[in-house]
C-alpha cells in the first residue's frame, strides 16, 4: 500500500511540473515586458531558450522546456 501511494504521489508530481511550463513562459514573458537592461547576446539567448522551452513543451519534452525556461529565468535574474 505504502508503495501504491508514492507512485501515485511522483506520478501527480510529475503531471504537475509538466504543466508549470506555460507559468515559466508566462513569468520569462512578464520579464520581458519590462525591457530589462541585456546586452544584444543576452537578449537573442533569452529568446532562443524561452522559443526552445515552448518547442519542448509542445512536444512533450517538459524536462527539456523546464530546462531551457530556467536558464532563460537566470539570465533574466528572475
Amino acid at each position: 500500500m505504502r508503495y501504491l501511494l508514492l507512485a501515485l504521489g511522483l506520478a501527480f508530481a510529475g503531471t504537475a511540473w509538466a504543466h508549470n511550463c506555460p507559468n515559466e513562459m508566462k513569468a520569462i514573458d512578464a520579464k520581458l515586458a519590462t525591457k530589462p537592461q541585456l546586452s544584444k547576446a543576452d537578449a537573442d539567448k533569452v529568446a532562443k531558450l524561452r522559443a526552445d522551452g515552448e518547442a519542448a513543451h509542445k512536444a512533450g519534452k517538459h524536462d527539456d522546456s523546464m530546462k531551457a525556461l530556467g536558464e532563460a529565468k537566470k539570465l533574466l535574474g528572475i
